[in-house]
């Protein structure tokens, strides 16, 4: 699926399902949850943190899904065609950082041990 026909499919869930889109403010603080779901399950399986016995049968994927899901609705109801908004990012990024991260010692060589 394109990026363009995940925002149409979103669209046509949101008008048969979902009556109507939640408000920008509304789905940008549920987007926050989201992302808050995502960082919860990332420190717990990759970080240092243990799962919660409720909390094991969240899934990473899902979670990730939902944040595309609201973003998408954000782009739907705020006009941001994400295809394009997404080509005009990675010329920004190439431009600005097309060499900088190849140049960074960190990166190439690992962290620096802490003292």
């Amino acid at each position: 699926m394109t990026i363009r026909e995940a925002q149409d499919r979103v669209d046509q869930w949101i008008q048969i399902h979902g009556v109507r889109y939640f408000n920008e403010l509304t789905n940008m603080a549920i987007l926050t949850e989201e992302v808050g779901e995502v960082a919860r399950i990332i420190s717990r399986q990759y970080g240092e943190q243990s799962f919660k016995e409720n909390e094991k049968k969240k899934e990473l994927a899902d979670e990730l899904a939902d944040v595309l899901w609201v973003l998408l609705c954000l782009a739907n109801q705020t006009g941001v065609d994400m295809t394009v908004a997404l080509e005009q990012n990675f010329v920004k990024k190439t431009n600005r950082d097309g060499q900088r991260h190849q140049q960074n010692e960190k990166l190439r060589n690992g962290l620096p041990e802490k003292k």
